[in-house]
């Protein structure tokens, strides 16, 4: 007979889905609600909390790929997902099992309901980070990598302290959220950065104060990364199996580092990692060698961020994903583009409402783009023809497909790019790859 208090995965899907209609709603007395009534899983967990604008999944990965190699297991709670939810909790880079992730789901639900009945509705984010947190704990990793959702301050994931803070930047995004200045921003951010912490971070400008004031008013030492900062790190080379890095450090020179992945903006988010690593070999007391740190970040992989598929066993071409979906984001894939010397792409665009499109497409204007843009899989998405009205204002010509699917039918070059949102990203990263909700 089927326990009765099992689920099965898509049942676990559905379990948190139907929680998705109570939308965003920022806050931490629910998530801390459920961490104790399932028994403080948080506590048991040391690691780093990766917040920032753009390139905390890069950090994270980075990070992740180098403790690998230095022989440590790390969980990761990558967001958002891309094809399935399983990729939300990983372990060493690869996402739990359907099974594995059904049964954490079912072990907080009890929770869930208690939270619910007492103080609302947990948030989709917020069961899915208590069912992350307490299967990473469960599974006793060494270290855990967490990716910090929207902001900082309110978000479910601050419910951690995992010893160390790092944020890559501050950037405008999520403005309805965050505020509308940089400073207002970096604050949320900063929040993350806790007593008896030590703290991590590439950003510069307005948005740093508010993270120096939080520094210093709990009295948190702060590594900094960035141009005349003790963490530099300089592109020597590129081609399409990532960039040749030049680093320094307060121990010393790095030469000829390997990274894994595509565009000249991966070399800030390679100083944080750089201050981040220290961070926590300071911090947790652990062993990463300079062997391990060239093979880790040889090795680093990050889905759907400039990353190359070859899509031609389902009639496509080769096909370059990245989710830029904020103008900084658009930047640094504009400038990847140049670098690699792909000139006139074509790119399958789809984006959410909310988000800055006509930021995002002046952006990549300057590469001269044929537009292809199509739907995103959600009631939220702005239409094909809003896109295109959107780049018409800007001058610009382009086609419009129903779906993603046809986009790529008509789409002209190798490769082809599909930027904008990661729900586009994952969606065709889900048919090349052959990959799925469940497996």
């Amino acid at each position: 007979m089927t326990d009765p208090h099992r689920l099965t995965y898509p049942e676990a899907v559905r379990a948190l889905t139907e929680r998705g209609r109570f939308g965003i709603s920022l806050g931490l007395e629910r998530v801390r609600r459920l961490m104790a009534e399932v028994g403080r899983p948080d506590r048991s967990l040391r690691g780093a909390l990766v917040g920032g604008t753009n390139g905390k999944g890069s950090v994270v990965a980075m990070a992740r790929s180098v403790l690998n190699a230095a022989g440590y297991r790390v969980g990761t709670m990558p967001k958002p997902h891309l094809v399935s939810y399983r990729e939300r909790v990983a372990v060493d880079g690869q996402p739990i099992s359907a099974a594995d992730f059904a049964d954490a789901v079912a072990r907080v639900l009890p929770a869930i309901d208690r939270v619910a009945a007492d103080i609302g509705p947990p948030t989709e984010f917020e069961a899915l980070t208590a069912a992350a947190v307490a299967e990473l704990s469960l599974r006793e990793v060494d270290l855990a990598i967490v990716e910090v959702g929207m902001g900082g301050r309110l978000d479910a994931t601050n419910v951690l302290d995992l010893g160390v803070a790092a944020i890559t930047n501050v950037q405008l995004d999520h403005q309805a959220y965050l505020g509308s200045t940089l400073r207002a921003i970096g604050g949320e951010k900063a929040a993350i950065i806790k007593a008896g912490n030590l703290a991590v971070t590439g950003a510069s400008g307005r948005g740093l104060r508010p993270i120096l004031d939080r520094c210093a008013a709990l009295a948190v030492p702060l590594r900094r990364s960035g141009p005349r900062q003790p963490y530099t790190a300089r592109v020597t080379g590129t081609d399409w199996d990532g960039i040749v890095v030049d680093a320094r450090t307060p121990g010393g020179p790095l030469s000829s580092l390997r990274v894994g992945l595509l565009g000249a903006h991966q070399a800030d988010n390679l100083a944080v990692t750089l201050a981040l690593l220290d961070a926590l070999v300071e911090r947790w007391d652990i062993d990463v060698g300079e062997h391990a740190l060239r093979d880790g970040l040889a090795a680093v992989r990050w889905p759907g961020r400039l990353e190359l598929l070859d899509g031609r066993t389902v009639g496509w071409g080769h096909v370059l994903l990245d989710g830029a979906h904020n103008p900084a984001g658009a930047r640094a894939l504009a400038s990847a583009l140049v670098d690699l010397g792909l000139r006139r792409p074509t790119i399958v665009f789809g984006a959410m409402r909310g988000k800055d499109v006509r930021g995002v497409l002046t952006e990549l204007a300057a590469l001269d783009p044929r537009f292809v843009f199509t739907s995103v899989g959600d009631p939220n998405a702005h239409t094909p023809d809003e896109l295109a009205e959107a780049w018409r204002r800007l001058g610009g010509r382009s086609r419009t497909a129903a779906d993603p699917r046809r986009a790529l039918d008509i789409a002209e070059g190798d490769p082809v790019v599909v930027a904008g949102s990661l729900y586009l990203v994952g969606e065709v990263r889900g048919m090349i790859t052959g990959t799925s909700e469940e497996g």
